[in-house]
């Protein structure tokens, strides 16, 4: 594993490329500070060359002029080869960004793979439309590939954020430019290649490796890129959207922030497996994901027994090597984002919530970057842990009394991505659930999820959705093409 040499160069049409600037920048890895590669600090002059490499591919459709069923079988091939190199990916992630390599081979590398196979067997199964019309005309509806699709993924799944993009823009007949974070850009660079081996012609995926000022904003603002696919912050997606209306009105897709809340009434069906899924979901990829349920709002009868079953499982939870086989919680991604963690917990204990558990840094000797597990109580809607997105292992405990009350509180957000509500009253589920303002929720669970459901947030969570048959509106264009019949007969 100490062995491992990686290639940071970009691929550009179809081959690896310094930037054209000749400089680089360091990857380092969270788990212990080692230096894995330098990587291509690409510019504004290699976004150019990697959107006319897209462009040429779009223009003679060595792509999109494919047959579906072609296209399909390049797909595939595609999802097979990430599970063929599953080991090899892994590592890869679990080197760059710090996430337990269990979770890594298990859930991202698979997730990608059924991702990229699942839009590749949609792309023979989806059928244009006919609208009804008077017998003097043929009105034909029809999808048609954007063109060239800039993506930019963030660093917390980079296989399973660039897959979601990635998959439904390429099934559509599109060429990619995809920008990986700085903070994860190696996998990224190696699934472009290994699409390059399952039959994807050059210079319809390409990466360009980069920061977000250097490479990303002339992504966005690129007069050639005809549609950005975004997922970070929602802080650098407004910005996105307005580099979308700058340059060409671009369409411009965000999946942003969350702030999710997880509501836990008196009449949870199961306490145990309410407690299980708040904290296993909030610590899961060390707290780093939009959709983490880091607001939990327990019905006050039940708070004690709730906090003091939750904290009897945070021990479970405490940072270890992400490389042994048998760690769930690993390193945070960089020094940057815990120097950020262990902010907001000291914000939280200045503003008066209670810490019951963790709050300080781990693992202090191996040279990485580790949080313990952290859990809050006593907190109100006004602190500031409860109010701004973390990105940490970090829960913060809420108690409430009224069930519209609670609702209210859930809804003062500017984020709506994902929300849970807990009780086995059918009413009282159907209603809350269609009160919260979230693209998603869950009811007595929280991690069931499916790539035939849509993923995206109401509110500063976003525009747009990824996952599901939905997604490919986002690629596509639809066309309406009236013809004209003055029939014989």
């Amino acid at each position: 594993m100490l062995g491992q040499v990686y290639d940071g160069r970009a691929l550009i049409n179809g081959a690896r490329v310094h930037a054209r600037s000749g400089q680089t920048f360091d990857c380092i890895s969270p788990v212990d500070g080692r230096l894995l590669t330098t990587v291509a600090r690409c510019g504004q002059a290699d976004v150019d060359a990697a959107v006319a490499a897209g462009r040429a591919a779009f223009e003679d459709r060595r792509w999109c002029g494919m047959a579906p069923a072609a296209r399909k079988r390049v797909m595939i091939k595609f999802a097979d080869q990430l599970l063929v190199h599953a080991d090899e990916l892994a590592l890869m992630e679990t080197l760059d960004m710090g996430k337990p390599i269990r979770y890594a081979r298990n859930v991202d590398v698979n997730s990608a793979a059924n991702c990229l196979r699942w839009y590749g067997e949609a792309v023979d199964k989806i059928y244009d439309e006919i609208a009804p019309t008077a017998s003097t005309a043929l009105a034909l509806i029809q999808r048609e590939p954007m063109g060239v699709v800039g993506v930019i993924v963030p660093w917390n799944y980079p296989m399973i954020m660039a897959a979601w993009k990635i998959a439904p823009a390429l099934a559509a007949g599109n060429s990619v430019v995809l920008k990986p974070s700085e903070k994860s850009p190696l996998t990224a660079l190696r699934l472009a290649e290994l699409a390059l081996e399952a039959g994807l012609p050059p210079g319809v995926l390409n990466v360009v490796p980069g920061y977000g000022l250097e490479a990303g904003s002339p992504l966005a603002l690129h007069m050639d890129v005809d549609c950005i696919a975004f997922t970070g912050s929602t802080r650098v997606g407004k910005q996105i959207h307005v580099m979308a209306g700058q340059s060409n009105l671009k369409r411009a897709w965000t999946e942003l922030g969350g702030k999710s809340p997880n509501i836990v009434f008196a009449d949870c069906p199961d306490l145990d497996e309410a407690v299980e899924a708040a904290v296993g979901n909030i610590f899961f990829n060390q707290g780093e994901s939009c959709n983490a349920p880091s607001r939990l709002f327990v019905e006050a009868g039940i708070r004690e027994q709730f906090l003091e079953k939750a904290l009897a499982l945070v021990p479970g939870y405490m940072p270890a090597n992400p490389l042994a086989p048998d760690t769930v919680m690993g390193a945070i991604v960089d020094q940057t984002q815990m120097n950020s963690v262990l902010r907001y917990i000291e914000l939280g204990k200045q503003e008066g919530a209670a810490l019951l558990a963790g709050g300080e840094q781990a693992l202090l000797d191996t040279g990485g970057c580790y949080v313990q597990p952290t859990i809050f109580a006593g907190v109100t809607p006004d602190m500031t842990i409860a109010r701004e997105e973390i990105f940490g292992p970090v829960l913060s405990v809420l108690s409430f009394t009224d069930t519209a009350e609670v609702v209210r509180q859930a809804n003062q957000s500017i984020y709506g991505l994902q929300a849970a509500v807990w009780t086995r009253d059918i009413n009282k589920a159907h209603g809350v659930a269609r009160a919260l303002k979230a693209g998603t929720v869950h009811v007595n669970q929280y991690d069931e999820d499916d790539i035939t459901v849509p993923f995206g947030g109401y509110k500063q969570s976003g525009v747009g959705r990824d996952k599901s048959l939905h997604a490919f509106d986002k690629y596509t264009e639809t066309k309406t093409t009236w013809i004209r019949i003055d029939s014989p007969v």
